[in-house]
């Protein structure tokens, strides 16, 4: 393929955010090289305005031993993670940031502060992760959800995983969402759990319990992302062989696909936690650099829509 095409998802994903003003965004604890050049790397793309929010003077130490030019950017100073994390979602709450970041701290420790009940950012959706996965040779970019946040989801569960992913895809630019309930079969089978939650899903949002998109389900991988397989199983939907959101039916399953997607198709896996008042960017050290501005590219389109969406309400 192609290497200019290889990462065209990406590189359209970020040209959509050139437009638009960079998205202050609290970056908790980037104590590391590879977090705080994740979050300047960002910055130098205009992509976010990062407000360091760790020790001040590992921060600065950490800069000064990789070369990195910290000159400009605010940095709030804590003594430990823990405040770092505690520091970074009270900027968020004040309205100082429209982002969170995770720095190097362990995401449980970032999440720990998200989800407080009284200090967090929860909202009346359950918090859910999408991949948003650039697969090489497949024509649109893939997300996956959830296989990084919930475990063993709830069917009530699923249907703000799946309002989230839809609720994304659209902030992505998506013209038409179609979204494939997966499992190991495109039956429904009572012994196989996942095939009957896909089809309540599927009813669910036939009765308006979830909007924005065309779900099908149960269906299997295969028929979910390939005509010729679709065909074969004269399975006759806008969503078999062409769907752009893919959910999984539990965490063990979604962390195989992303990573049998990446270690054996050369994917990229670009990362964001919904559900929030804000996107959180979650980045990996094993991520390469167009995919950490990637993750930071989609936040920002979060950070967008969530605006509007604001503005709409109080108009």
């Amino acid at each position: 393929m192609d290497e200019k095409r290889k990462h065209d998802k990406y590189e359209h994903l970020i040209a959509l955010c050139k437009s638009l003003p960079p998205t202050p965004t609290a970056v908790a604890h980037p104590c590391d090289r590879s977090s705080l050049e994740a979050a300047l790397d960002a910055a130098k793309e205009g992509l976010i305005a990062p407000i360091l929010v760790g020790p001040a003077a590992r921060i600065k130490s950490v800069a000064a031993e990789s070369k990195l030019d910290i000159n400009g950017h605010r940095i709030v100073g804590t003594a430990h993670s823990h405040e770092s994390a505690e520091k970074a979602v009270e900027l968020v709450r004040l309205g100082e940031a429209e982002a969170l970041m995770k720095g190097s701290l362990h995401t449980d420790e970032l999440m720990a502060a998200v989800v407080k009940r009284e200090t967090g950012l929860r909202t009346a959706r359950r918090i859910s992760h999408c991949f948003v996965m650039d697969v090489p040779n497949h024509p649109t970019a893939l997300m996956i959800t959830d296989a990084a946040v919930n475990i063993a989801p709830t069917l009530e569960e699923k249907v703000d995983i799946v309002q989230n992913a839809i609720d994304l895809a659209h902030a992505l630019g998506a013209k038409e969402v179609r979204v494939a309930i997966l499992s190991a079969m495109e039956t429904v089978n009572p012994n196989v759990p996942s095939t009957v939650e896909a089809a309540a899903l599927c009813k669910m949002a036939d009765r308006g319990q979830i909007t924005g998109a065309i779900l099908d389900g149960p269906l299997a991988l295969d028929n979910a992302i390939s005509l010729a397989a679709a065909r074969i199983k004269k399975i006759d939907s806008p969503v078999a062989g062409r769907a752009n959101v893919l959910v999984v039916p539990d965490l063990e399953a979604g962390n195989m696909l992303a990573k049998s997607l990446t270690f054996l198709a050369g994917a990229n896996a670009a990362g964001i936690v919904l559900g929030a008042k804000v996107p959180i960017i979650l980045t990996s050290r094993a991520d390469s650099v167009l995919t950490r501005l990637a993750s930071c590219a989609v936040a920002v389109l979060v950070a967008k829509a969530r605006r509007e969406q604001a503005e709409k309400a109080v108009s």
